[in-house]
């Protein structure tokens, strides 16, 4: 299993706002939504550009490069260019503060 690792403090990240982490060398964005948080993988799956530097609008973040639209919450796509879902990681708060993990290859 992987291990979890420490984004910020629950007050660091504002609602509609994120920040980015490294977790074996994958760019997580973790969001704020509404005082609940969610992390996706930082790229898009119709290009492989950055997300986090879309625009949040409500739950869904938008790809500054083409505007193909996903759901923070669920990682589906919303609208095209893309296709195919965005990653998602799970996300827990230990003692005020936010962690995530890529789950992605434990067994």
């Amino acid at each position: 299993m992987t291990d979890w690792v420490d984004v910020a403090g629950c007050e660091d990240i504002a609602a509609g706002a994120c920040k980015i982490v490294d977790v074996d060398d994958v760019a997580i964005a973790v969001f704020n939504i509404d005082g609940e948080f969610y992390a996706i993988e930082d790229l898009c799956t119709h290009d492989g550009g950055d997300l986090a530097s879309g625009e949040v609008d409500g739950d869904a973040i938008i790809c500054p490069r083409h505007g193909a639209r996903f759901c923070i919450k669920t990682g589906e796509v919303l609208e095209a260019p893309a296709y195919e879902p965005v990653d998602i990681f799970p996300v827990r708060i230990e003692a005020g503060r936010v962690q995530v993990r890529d789950d992605r290859w434990d067994d």
